[in-house]
């Protein structure tokens, strides 16, 4: 049977909000009348997701457990969740709650009446999180924008649906360092979006600490721009300026027979251009890091185990056995 609606859930250490993600996912799931799947991805658990996974797994069919090697990071989860999902229509969604999974509902009924490739959701009511992270964030969309004219929505994050025509797309791109919030927009997809009040952490601890969203920020702005680059060029020409007008300066004062000041503005200048040439050999890094990591080819995950591989198996095995059971009452 076809499925209409995939849903994938990267998982690390989710254990403690795990029962009531279940508890809410799949009475929003039942009511949308659609056939779906829940693709759970175990991003390296080293808690007791992995067995409240299978567990659930026997309780409710529609769940698919997806399992990586080792940890590979929340975006490296998702991008293993849609290679991986089958149904026309594939949702991401976080396991914390904090995107309500009752919108899915509404999601898709936009996406079919509308005829859109992509549904974003929108964080109209953001006052569970904290004045630093909303306006962190809202400033660091806008830079992006301005930097890689992206069309992203200031408020969306990784709560989406899409067509499949948009994840067949996002699968083709080779990046392996990709950021989702902002790689879907750039495809220019027809879109829509919903809103929806925000809300706590249902149980367990952020698996975005501050050196996490400074990573993911990073990777931003170097895989979705390249204004970086451009700043460095202008670094430099600035700086070249500067020394130019430095010589002309001491030729003058040296005709002149005037003093010049000593170390002090020795160690100035040559504070001032080793600044410039090191910010502009850290950002030329971070893009031949990029290029560095393309070049190997890495995957960016390992699937070390899938639930619907299994179901497979069992299904053949099962008609394996009742076939040779008929072919032995025949003979």
């Amino acid at each position: 049977m076809s499925v209409e609606l995939s849903v994938v859930v990267p998982m690390y250490d989710e254990a403690e909000v795990l029962p009531l993600l279940v508890e809410r996912l799949r009475p929003a799931l039942d009511g949308t009348g659609a056939s779906y799947e829940v693709v759970a991805v175990d991003d390296g658990s080293k808690d007791a997701t992995p067995v409240l996974l299978q567990r659930y797994r026997k309780e409710w069919p529609q769940l698919r457990v997806l399992r990586l090697r080792a940890n590979a990071g929340h975006q490296a989860a998702i991008s293993a969740g849609l290679a991986y999902a089958v149904g026309d229509y594939v949702a991401t969604l976080d396991a914390d709650l904090q995107d309500p999974p009752e919108v899915l509902a509404q999601m898709l009924e936009v996406a079919r009446r509308d005829g859109v490739d992509v549904v974003y959701g929108v964080r109209s009511d953001r006052s569970s999180d904290s004045a630093f992270k909303r306006g962190s964030a809202r400033a660091f969309y806008r830079l992006l924008r301005s930097l890689g004219q992206t069309s992203a929505q200031v408020d969306a994050g990784d709560y989406r649906l899409m067509s499949r025509a948009t994840v067949q797309a996002v699968n083709a791109l080779p990046e392996h360092h990709r950021v989702l919030r902002f790689v879907v927009p750039a495809l220019g997809f027809p879109s829509a979006s919903v809103g929806y009040r925000r809300e706590v952490r249902a149980a367990g601890r952020s698996k975005y600490p501050l050196a996490r969203m400074v990573k993911l920020s990073v990777d931003s702005i170097t895989g979705f721009s390249t204004a970086p680059l451009r700043l460095a060029t202008w670094c430099g020409i600035g700086g070249g300026i500067a020394a130019i007008l430095l010589l002309v300066y001491a030729l003058v004062a040296q005709l002149r027979n005037q003093t010049v000041a000593g170390w002090t503005s020795t160690v100035v200048a040559v504070a001032s251009v080793g600044a410039i040439q090191l910010l502009c050999v850290g950002i030329l890094g971070e893009y031949v890091g990029r290029m560095y990591t393309m070049m190997q080819g890495r995957p960016s995950y390992f699937v070390a185990y899938d639930s619907a591989a299994e179901d497979k198996d069992t299904d053949t095995t099962v008609k394996r056995v009742a076939t040779a059971a008929e072919q032995s009452r025949a003979s």
